[in-house]
């Protein structure tokens, strides 16, 4: 995956400035900044959720197209979870999980069934397959939404924020998922605010402000000695509580 001089713009407000990041197959890049630096706006526009306005996103080797069909096959190869789970109230957690592998993928009913149970068991929940989301406590919803997102095998997976609206002792059973997928070589861009995690997981940390990436390096140099005066300024107020 490689940004090269992605601008985007709402109306007058300009909230992507001329964004280079590029993410090796494999990695763990997490991207962390104050809120309103432009983050999950960054993972919308990777998937094509917005367009850009100007500036090229190149995925697997392919330029990724405004809309059609190209673009349906690239995105489909991008996995997101997001803030809020975005489950379908009405299936059960299984029926959530096999949905895109039998209508996108083509896979028969009982090859998406092995493949959705495999990975909710992967995600500790295979007991909840029957279960409907509004049954479910929010960081089991949320490790349903990733095991929906693995079920289409994606070669990125794209995590925008995804701890932000558990409780605090959900958020830890959704980043061990998470931890386990790095270990496991999943190529990950997650947005977050969860700096444990970054140290831990990342192999890179950007840190944005403003609608700029303003310094990009690994996680031990990144907390200890960080570039920039405004990278010191943000870890100086979150670290110290």
């Amino acid at each position: 995956m490689v940004l090269e001089k992605v601008n985007k713009w709402f109306d007058q407000l300009h909230v992507l400035r001329d964004i280079d990041l590029s993410v090796g197959t494999g990695e763990v890049v997490v991207v962390i900044g104050p809120s309103g630096s432009g983050k999950s706006t960054l993972c919308r526009c990777i998937n094509r959720l917005e367009a850009i306005d100007s500036g090229t996103i190149r995925f697997d080797g392919k330029t990724l197209p405004e809309e059609g069909r190209e673009l349906a096959r690239l995105r489909a190869q991008i996995g997101m979870v997001f803030q809020a789970f975005n489950l379908f109230a009405h299936k059960t957690v299984l029926q959530n999980v096999t949905l895109g592998p039998q209508k996108v993928l083509h896979l028969s009913k009982a090859a998406a069934r092995d493949r959705a149970m495999a990975l909710l068991e992967r995600v500790g929940i295979a007991d909840k397959a029957q279960r409907y989301p509004a049954e479910l406590s929010g960081g089991q919803q949320q490790r349903a939404a990733i095991a929906r997102a693995l079920a289409m095998e994606p070669k990125l997976m794209l995590f925008d924020e995804p701890t932000s609206a558990l409780d605090p002792e959900m958020i830890a059973e959704v980043l061990d998922v998470m931890i386990g997928l790095a270990h496991d070589g999943t190529t990950m861009i997650v947005v977050t605010h969860e700096m444990g995690f970054a140290r831990s997981a990342a192999q890179r940390v950007a840190f944005m402000d403003e609608g700029r990436i303003v310094e990009v390096s690994p996680p031990e140099r990144f907390f200890s000695d960080p570039e920039s005066q405004r990278a010191r300024d943000f870890l100086s107020k979150i670290l110290a509580h």
